[in-house]
C-alpha cells in the first residue's frame, strides 16, 4: 500500500500536476494540503474521471484539505471536535482499506510573538486529543500531512540560523514529540534515521536549486504501520516542475 502527502500549495495552479502524478505513481491514498478553494470548487469530477474517489474540505483562498483514494473513503471526518467553531479547513480523516488516514494542515504561527503562534499551540493541542481518541478506535492509522514544524536540527539547513524562530523552536518540537509519545513512529526516521530529506524550499533564494530546505511534512504512523512500512521517501522530482509548489511529496511504503 502506497500512501502519499503532497501540499499543492493552491490545487487550481497545480491540478494537472496532480493528475500527471496519480496517473504516474498510482497510490493507493494521496493526501493534499492547502487547496485554497471553496467547497463547491474541487475538482472531483476530474479525478473520477481518472477513477478515483475524494473527499475534502475546502475553504477560499487558504487552508484546505482532502483524501484522494482508489477505494471509496469511509467514516469520515472533518475538523478538531475541541474546537468545533474553527473555520479554518485543516482537518480531513477517512478510513481507507482498513487504514484511518488523518489529513492535516497545521498551523504556521507566523512567529513565536504572534497571536498566529498561541492559536499554533491551541491546535497542536486539539489535534493531540483528537488523536488519541482515534488511536483507541483503530489499529492503523497515519497522521500526516503538513505540520509546519521541523522536528530536530537535521530536519533543517541551517539550524543555528534557524535556533528558536518558527518552525524549529523548541516549543513546537515538544508538540511534535507530544504527538510521538501516543505511540506513534516518524516514517521517514524509521527508515532514514540520519540524514537530510528536506520537503519545503523556499521559492525565494533559489532554494531548491542549492538544496537549503526543511523537512516538516510527515507520515507519524501507529505500531501495527510502523511494522509493515517498507520504504519512505521525498519525491524531488515534483519540486522540479515547472510552476511547482514550494512543498515535495511524501511517499510511504507498507506491505499491506
Amino acid at each position: 500500500m502506497k500512501i502519499t502527502t503532497w501540499n499543492v500549495n493552491s490545487l487550481n495552479v497545480r491540478l494537472p500536476q496532480v493528475q500527471n502524478w496519480l496517473a504516474d505513481h498510482q497510490p493507493d491514498v494521496l493526501v493534499l494540503q492547502e487547496l485554497k478553494l471553496d467547497q463547491d470548487k474541487f475538482p472531483a469530477a476530474a479525478l473520477q474521471m481518472m477513477g478515483w474517489h475524494s473527499v475534502w474540505s475546502g475553504q477560499k483562498t487558504y487552508n484546505g484539505v482532502a483524501i484522494i483514494s482508489r477505494s471509496e473513503p469511509q467514516d469520515v471526518h472533518v475538523g478538531l471536535p475541541t474546537l468545533p467553531d474553527d473555520p479554518q479547513r485543516r482537518v480531513i480523516a477517512a478510513t481507507v482499506n482498513g487504514v484511518r488516514v488523518i489529513n492535516v494542515y497545521c498551523v504556521n504561527g507566523e512567529a513565536l510573538d504572534s497571536p498566529k503562534f498561541l492559536y499554533k499551540e491551541q491546535w497542536f493541542a486539539a489535534l493531540t486529543e483528537f488523536v488519541r481518541d482515534e488511536m483507541t478506535r483503530y489499529e492503523k492509522l497515519v497522521l500526516l500531512g503538513d505540520f509546519n514544524i521541523a522536528p530536530a536540527d537535521a530536519d533543517c539547513y541551517d539550524p543555528e540560523k534557524w535556533h528558536e524562530k518558527i518552525h524549529c523552536s523548541s516549543i513546537e518540537r515538544q508538540w511534535f514529540k507530544n504527538l510521538l509519545d501516543l505511540g506513534l513512529t516518524d516514517s521517514l526516521r524509521q527508515i532514514h534515521p540520519e540524514g537530510a530529506f528536506y520537503t519545503w524550499f523556499d521559492y525565494r533564494g533559489a532554494m531548491f536549486q542549492r538544496k537549503l530546505g526543511l523537512r516538516i511534512d510527515h507520515q507519524l504512523i501507529s505500531p501495527a504501520l510502523s511494522a509493515v512500512l517498507k520504504d519512505v521517501y521525498v519525491d524531488l522530482d515534483a519540486r522540479a516542475q515547472e510552476r511547482p509548489s514550494d512543498h515535495a511529496p511524501v511517499v510511504a511504503e507498507f506491505d499491506l
